[in-house]
């Protein structure tokens, strides 16, 4: 098989199976494992594909600078970021991520809401000014890509607050990766937020959903739900139902996907 046409069934079956095995696609093309390898280092360098031990998962979109982010699946974004909102009810303090559904969220949340908000993003907060809700942003130095405070600093104030809910943003949710993103100090304050949460509840579009990205930021089972509107009977969305993830469903997207 040519190289093209085994670079075209390596991405069929990623899209397919959610992963991909070496050594059993090499038995099943005759082929060595080292080709299959090599072949995935390529997928891996272009974006393509995210390396893991014995093969590759579907790389995440997601890791796109912030401004393409903004046009990247917005409708699957703003329903989910409706759904998360209506988690938040009067009285709560809760941590809200940065990037572009948190964004989104931020548009849902009824003005006169009564609540507290902590967030890391800049963008967050700044969408907050017209809002009832007072703001604690927590500060540090900014990872321009999702424009975030990241580092030791951020991480250290972040260790000084409490909340409610943490609604957490990832760029790939995977039953075999768990919940991943494409910077390793996003990942680490991340996982800081989280433990300052009595419940994280995941952010997830549909193009984030059986994908996967360099970073690991939590395990599946260290969250409360995973808050989406991908099509249910996506063999990804059964995988992670099957693992034991609570999905809350984020209204109905066109075509009937739920």
């Amino acid at each position: 098989m040519l190289a093209a046409s085994r670079r075209s069934l390596l991405l069929n079956r990623l899209a397919r199976d959610g992963r991909i095995v070496a050594k059993d696609l090499a038995v099943e093309l005759g082929v060595s494992e080292d080709t299959i390898r090599r072949d995935l280092r390529e997928l891996d360098a272009e974006g393509l594909a995210v390396r893991v031990y014995g093969g590759a998962l579907p790389a995440s979109p997601a890791v796109a600078d912030y401004a393409a982010r903004t046009r990247v699946a917005p409708d699957s974004k703003s329903r989910v970021a409706a759904a998360a909102a209506g988690l938040i009810t009067p009285g709560m303090t809760v941590i809200l991520d940065g990037g572009t559904t948190a964004l989104a969220t931020v548009a849902a949340l009824p003005r006169d809401l009564d609540c507290t908000i902590i967030t890391h993003s800049v963008t967050v907060a700044a969408a907050l000014l017209e809002h009832r809700a007072p703001v604690l942003v927590i500060g540090g130095p900014l990872f321009k890509h999702s424009a975030v405070a990241c580092g030791a600093a951020a991480a250290e104030a972040a260790l000084g607050v409490s909340a409610d809910l943490f609604l957490l943003g990832v760029t790939g949710v995977h039953a075999d990766a768990g919940l991943t993103t494409g910077d390793a100090d996003e990942a680490a304050m991340k996982r800081t937020l989280s433990s300052r949460a009595a419940e994280t509840y995941v952010m997830a579009s549909e193009e984030k959903i059986g994908a996967a990205s360099r970073f690991a930021v939590l395990g599946l089972d260290e969250v409360t739900g995973v808050i989406t509107d991908a099509d249910p009977s996506l063999a990804s969305m059964r995988a992670l139902a099957d693992a034991g993830v609570r999905l809350v469903g984020a209204g109905v997207a066109p075509g009937g996907r739920a």
